[in-house]
């Protein structure tokens, strides 16, 4: 009876170093301890770019390199058919150019942020919304500072540290947030629109 292997890649993987080697992308498991552990060495590809860039893998090519060492090795595929490599270096990741790149788009999230409230409080008019309800209930001029700006006030700070999930650096819940969720749909569209780019260019890396 033949031996089994089972095997898993992600979609993208991110790597920073230039040999990568099967065990670097993939889950392996098979009853032969000695056959996993001498596949997870299996060189797969040798980066040439000096910063960063992305190989598009087939499966096809991981099993055909395989198969030139274990030629009669059954093999099981429990992950993508193509995958990304993510070739980043430790010296670009460390980058000071980077940190400022984070810190820009979080300045222009905030300040995006905080243009949006203001200018969807003008166009519906919350202020006046708030004078006329105040004067109904009170029979009182609102001064602009009473209890309904506050707990508004409140309120949106509420609903966006929910909506992010986060307070003072901690987690709230396990669930993922809804921006969370959107973040990972974006890139499994860039991931799958990389692949099928490549794959109708024919610039992937697979077999012959």
């Amino acid at each position: 009876m033949s031996e089994i292997l089972y095997i898993k890649i992600d979609q993208n993987i991110e790597v920073d170093h230039i040999d990568v080697r099967l065990g670097d992308v993939a889950k392996l498991e098979c009853t032969n301890a000695s056959v996993k552990n001498r596949l997870k060495t299996l060189k797969l590809l040798k980066i040439q770019a000096e910063k960063s860039s992305r190989y598009i893998f087939s499966i096809l090519k991981v099993v055909e390199l395989i198969h030139e060492i274990y030629p009669d090795l059954e093999i099981q595929n429990l992950g993508e058919t193509d995958f990304i490599i993510d070739y980043e270096s430790s010296e670009y990741a460390r980058d000071r150019w980077s940190f400022v790149k984070v810190a820009l788009v979080c300045v222009t999230i905030f300040i995006g942020s905080a243009f949006s409230i203001m200018t969807f409080n003008n166009d519906v008019g919350v202020s006046q919304v708030f004078d006329q309800v105040y004067l109904l209930l009170t029979g009182q001029q609102s001064d602009g500072f009473t209890i309904l700006e506050v707990t508004y006030s409140v309120g949106i700070a509420v609903g966006i540290i929910i909506f992010y999930n986060h307070f003072g650096g901690k987690r709230i819940t396990k669930d993922p947030t809804p921006m969370e969720v959107q973040i990972r749909q974006y890139e499994d569209d860039v991931n799958t629109t990389l692949i099928e780019g490549c794959n109708r260019k024919e610039t992937s890396i697979d077999v012959d």
